[in-house]
């Protein structure tokens, strides 16, 4: 039986497979940020042919824009609670659903299901709930002599974003069960057998073996929610989403100061400045939370620059 022997593919079959990657990307991702930082450079309202290059005008008056820097300051201050919560509410789920429990493929689903819902209906659902006069939540809150909330409203708004947020805690739950469904039993029980209690063994094996999972998720949620626009815009008093005016101040967010800029002022040119500046802030946390990696996440095969 003669062997098979291998062969190079030829040059063209990598140009093949690569080739759809690299069209999507030129027309869908590098394409558009060209456009948009061009778009920036100039004073376009998004209808009129009159428009003209302005250079870096309108990054110099972002600088001067009390209400942009306001809203995005309000934005880093809701991720800065947000996402600390939902990366230990999501761990936290994920080791009570990690145990022997009853039924425990039920309670997963029931966790996880929050998070497949769709967004515009997540915050349709909650602002029902908590509606000042008929919501369900103030029902609950009235036999304990709580008087009805308006937490629509400032300033407890700002929490119901939180709680609208947090809600959703199923997706991050199933990575951390995964995470921690690959923790070898062996190391724990070998932290046991010397002298480690539960927390201790948790602390010292469990964290640091699932490190990177919690890196991805710290990455990840950060971005998630300072791009956050949906939910605010619709968690308002008023029925509409066009009523930006009805968000209130506490969780007037940047990207809602960004969708005002561009649909009620129709000054495209300087939305697109602020999108490109606030990538900028979002590329410039991601490297902080990438740099602070190296004391905190730990791998099980060391890269080539730490041997």
């Amino acid at each position: 039986m003669a062997r098979r022997t291998w062969s190079r593919y030829p040059r063209r079959t990598f140009y093949l497979f690569v080739g759809p990657w690299v069209a999507g990307f030129l027309l869908l991702t590098a394409a558009p940020l060209v456009y948009a930082f061009a778009m920036s450079l100039t004073n376009f309202d998004g209808s009129s042919p009159r428009w003209r290059w302005v250079g870096f005008r309108n990054y110099t008056e972002l600088l001067g824009d009390e209400y942009a820097w306001a809203a995005l300051f309000r934005t880093i201050g809701y991720t800065a609670i947000v996402v600390p919560l939902s990366v230990a509410g999501a761990l936290g789920l994920a080791v009570l659903l990690n145990r022997r429990l009853k039924a425990v493929g039920l309670w997963r689903t029931v966790f996880y299901l929050p998070s497949v819902v769709p967004v515009v209906a997540t915050a349709i659902m909650w602002k029902l709930v908590l509606n000042r006069d008929a919501g369900i939540l103030n029902t609950i809150l009235e036999p304990f002599g709580v008087d009805a909330i308006a937490w629509l409203i400032d300033p407890m708004a700002f929490y119901a974003l939180i709680i609208l947020t947090l809600w959703g805690l199923g997706g991050g739950m199933v990575i951390m069960l995964a995470a921690l469904q690959g923790v070898p039993k062996e190391l724990e029980d070998a932290a046991r057998v010397d002298g480690a209690g539960r927390w201790k063994a948790f602390r010292h094996v469990t964290i640091p073996m699932i490190s990177p999972v919690l890196y991805f998720q710290v990455v990840t949620g950060i971005i998630a929610t300072l791009q956050i626009v949906v939910q605010p815009m619709l968690l308002t008093e008023t029925n509409s989403i066009s009523g930006v005016a009805g968000v209130p101040q506490s969780t007037h967010l940047y990207m809602v100061q960004v969708w005002e800029e561009f649909f009620l002022g129709n000054r495209f040119g300087y939305g697109s400045a602020m999108l490109w500046v606030f990538f900028v802030i979002i590329l410039a946390f991601t490297l902080l939370v990438q740099r602070s990696s190296r004391w905190w996440v730990h791998y099980e095969v060391n890269s080539d620059a730490d041997r």
